[in-house]
Parts: structure tokens; sequence; C-alpha cells
């Protein structure tokens, strides 16, 4: 760790206000952080990741998410020289260092530069490790989130799962894009993907849920095991509402009570619209905004919290 920048510092001086990486051992302004386009990670989207965010000065549900990561990197056979205590210890001093209280906070490992001559096997190339933070960012901008979103079901079909597994978190995102698109075209603000067979997997960078007959359902297929997703599903169980996670159809999400998403970037996230159908009173509906809300009221009280010392 060759930086030796002061932690406390006015955001004016501090040269990691606007975010700070991590990467070949030192810490570097955000600005600063490249890949070199040659790394496998960048021209054959040959990467892994995860993201965990900072609220009010905290972690949330820090050691899950490198249980993930750790898994994702396992399962595209990588590996990095940091132990988990290591790699919270990275993204602490990331945090630390730009001085932010609420912080979208990544770790990224990259199959990395192939050797110059050497055979193209993807196990003998040194793997790459970055992390940054930078300031909070949402998914779903906060005045779309008042209103509720629109949404639509994309005609573009999920990347199926035998190509690329969805469990483990990916840069793959042409599909993801392809619909985002559609959802500009339709004058919606994001889309949701099915897969080949028709139902239902997730969008860009969330999961989906229904309310269905007082249930909170979500998807069993085609998307990430999202972190904000079992926290949903977790306080479900605290406030007594049912929930399934099962194979969910277009027509059932259509006509569902009410929709919402959930992801790292913004928490619960309510819909009021899906196809030009309108959910309710085209405002978010009561039990996705109960788990909203109880979601951030648990984050107050320090629910799965880990304390950043600044």
């Amino acid at each position: 760790m060759n930086d030796q920048t002061p932690l406390r510092q006015s955001a004016d001086a501090n040269i990691f206000a606007n975010g700070c990486a991590y990467m070949d051992d030192t810490y570097v302004p955000i600005a600063e952080a490249k890949v070199s386009v040659l790394d496998w990670g960048f021209n054959k989207s040959d990467v892994t990741y995860d993201v965990v965010h900072v609220r009010d000065g905290g972690f949330f549900r820090l050691d899950d998410h490198l249980d993930r990561f750790f898994a994702s990197m396992a399962a595209l056979r990588m590996k990095v020289p940091y132990d988990k205590a290591e790699m919270a210890e990275i993204l602490t001093e990331c945090v630390r260092k730009a001085g932010l209280r609420n912080s979208y906070v990544a770790m990224v490992t990259t199959r990395g530069v192939p050797q110059p001559g050497a055979p193209r096997k993807p196990s003998i190339i040194p793997n790459r490790f970055i992390a940054y933070a930078i300031p909070w960012v949402d998914v779903i901008s906060e005045e779309i989130q008042e209103r509720g979103a629109h949404l639509i079901v994309a005609k573009t079909p999920r990347i199926p799962a035998a190509s690329v597994d969805p469990t483990v978190k990916n840069y793959h995102w042409g599909d993801m894009i392809r619909a985002l698109f559609e959802a500009e075209d339709a004058g919606a603000d994001t889309a949701v993907l099915l897969d080949l067979d028709g139902f239902v997997t997730e969008g860009p960078g969330f999961n989906v849920f229904a309310v269905i007959d007082g249930t909170v359902v979500s998807p069993d297929r085609g998307a990430l095991e999202g972190v904000t997703r079992q926290s949903v599903l977790d306080v479900c169980e605290k406030l007594g509402i049912p929930s399934e996670v099962r194979p969910m159809t277009a027509d059932e999400l259509r006509e569902a009570d009410e929709v919402f998403t959930s992801t790292t970037a913004g928490g619960v996230m309510p819909a009021s619209r899906i196809d030009g159908r309108i959910k309710g009173n085209d405002r978010p509906g009561p039990i996705s905004m109960r788990l909203k809300e109880t979601y951030w009221q648990l984050h107050g009280e320090g629910w799965h919290m880990t304390p950043i010392d600044y």
C-alpha cells in the first residue's frame, strides 16, 4: 500500500474526492484507474465483479458480497493474492480515502493480459484485481422511484444460462443493452428480460418481484442471486408477508397487483407501469412501499452493517 495520503482532509484537497481505486498494490484517484486494451476482461468480457454499498458510513452485507465474489472467481477459475479479510480492508481503505459516507464499492477480477508468445490458455494468464469506491449511484433515480418506474418486457431474450451463468456476476450485457434501447424507444425507464422459454429473469442491474394475491414472487431462473433480493425475502419473513421464488411468466408479471425491483445500487425500487399497464393508482403499491421503507429503516438500525472507522 504505497500511498500515504492523510485520510482526513477537506474535499477540496482530497485527490480521491471523486472516487478511489486500488490496483497494482497502489491507491489512485478513480480517473487514473486504467485497464489495458489487451486485458481479456476488456476485449473478451472475461471478468467477474461484485458491488457492495456503503450507507451512512457502513457496508451493507459485506460478508455476503465477498462470499459471492469469491464463488464467482472460483466458477471462472480465477485467483487473486488476497483473502476475504484482506480484500475487505482494501475496500474499506478505498472508502476511507474518498471520505464517502454513501458509496458504490466494487471489486473486480479480470482474466488479465496474456504473456507475449504464450499459448492461448486462460488458465496461465495472471489475473488482475481492482477495487474502487465512488459516490453513491442509483440504478433507478430517486425521482423515478417516487412515482414508480415504468417497465417493459423486452423482446430481446436473456442470454441462456447454459452459455453464461447469471449467478456469476459478469459484464455480458449485450442483451441488457438491447433491452435498454427497447425501453428508451418505448418511452419507458427500463426493461425486464425473459428467457427463451418465456419466463421472467431479471433486468439491467436488478432483480424483479411481483406481488400476486398478497404473495411476493421472484423468478427462480436466469437471474443473479442478488444480495438485496435475499434482503427483500428476509424482510418479507420479518413482516409476515408470504414470499416465493418460482417460475414466473410474462403474463403473471403484467397482471400482478404490484411490481418492484431490487439492487445494491438503489435498494427496493417500486414500479407503477409495465408494458403500459398501470398498477394501482399509477404509484408504488402498498406492499412495495412497506418493503422499501422497512428495508431502509433496518439499515438505519444497523441491520447487517459493518461500520467504517474513518
